[in-house]
């Protein structure tokens, strides 16, 4: 071995030593489970309780901080997992799962605040299209009250709430190196699926006795919201509704629905109704309700499971 190749081998063997040595290095990116699973997620810990508790065969993982539990659920394979609240932490989550589970499937399942009029506190909802409606531009006061978008900004077309005009956001996919939309659908036939098991007895009773006054109902179809921001505030409430004609907003599914769209995986999401979203009484009803709701549509999510062929 000439004395050039030996030096040379010796620098190589040091930096694969120094490499070894940053941040992030040799960090596996293979997935972690070949099984094709259905990818079910929740925000927080208390809407994917009653999920876990159902999981046969758990088996548990941890990635970037991110404990997913993969086994059985009503007899299909899932990999469960909390998004984390708002629309960052669930679009990093969702994409994470993709990258190192074999999804074939996201199902959302949780809580929202309740927009359409028509609808009550545990009722569960299905919606059809989720849009990112606090994607706005906050437009320059030209006159006191009134508001205006910039001439070039040609995608300002929906009603604004004083400042704050929505506008669609950029996506790239498979399919299109970019494009602007406002909404994501939920999967056809998975839709059609949740309209079979519209009969599923949902809880108006929570264990320590706090009860509606009225039976809640599950809803297919209609729009949904997400934003980055907890909404109870009446008028913007009615704005929402009257805008988007939404029957719910949270902060979280349509951040899920864009990765999704993005990746080319089946999406739908289960939300139940904790609070009105300024809406209700004098003050706001989610920390009473919490658990109805929660557990609402994980019981419709576990019915429409059952159901799967």
């Amino acid at each position: 071995m000439s004395l050039h190749v030996s030096r040379w081998l010796r620098y190589l063997t040091l930096l694969v030593g120094l490499t070894g040595l940053l941040p992030g290095a040799g960090r596996a990116t293979s997935t972690l489970d070949d099984t094709p699973r259905i990818a079910v997620l929740s925000a927080f810990q208390g809407e994917l309780a009653l999920l876990l508790s159902r999981v046969d065969a758990p088996q548990s993982y941890t990635v970037n901080g991110v404990s997913f539990t993969t086994g059985v659920l009503q007899g299909k394979p899932v990999v469960l997992f909390l998004s984390g609240v708002s629309m960052t932490n669930t679009a990093m989550t969702t994409q994470l799962v993709l990258d190192r589970f074999h999804v074939t499937h996201l199902v959302f399942s949780g809580i929202a605040g309740g927009v359409n009029p028509a609808l009550n506190i545990g009722d569960v909802t299905v919606a059809q299209r989720w849009g990112q409606y606090l994607e706005v531009l906050m437009a320059r006061e030209t006159a006191p009250g009134k508001y205006s978008a910039p001439p070039w900004m040609d995608d300002v077309k929906l009603p604004n709430f004083g400042m704050l005009h929505p506008r669609p956001v950029t996506v790239r996919s498979d399919g299109h190196s970019e494009e602007s939309k406002f909404w994501f659908e939920a999967d056809a036939q998975l839709l059609a699926l949740a309209r079979s098991v519209q009969g599923t007895v949902l809880d108006a009773c929570d264990t320590t006795k706090q009860c509606l006054t009225h039976s809640p109902k599950l809803v297919v179809g209609g729009n949904g919201v997400s934003g980055q921001a907890f909404v109870d505030n009446r008028a913007f409430r009615e704005y929402v509704f009257n805008t988007f004609e939404a029957n719910v907003l949270d902060m979280e599914t349509a951040a899920t629905a864009m990765v999704a769209y993005s990746n080319g995986v089946p999406f739908i999401a289960f939300r139940s109704l904790s609070d009105l979203a300024g809406g209700g009484g004098t003050e706001n009803e989610m920390d009473t309700f919490l658990s109805i709701a929660a557990n609402n549509s994980a019981k419709v999510l576990l019915a429409f499971l059952a159901a799967w062929k």
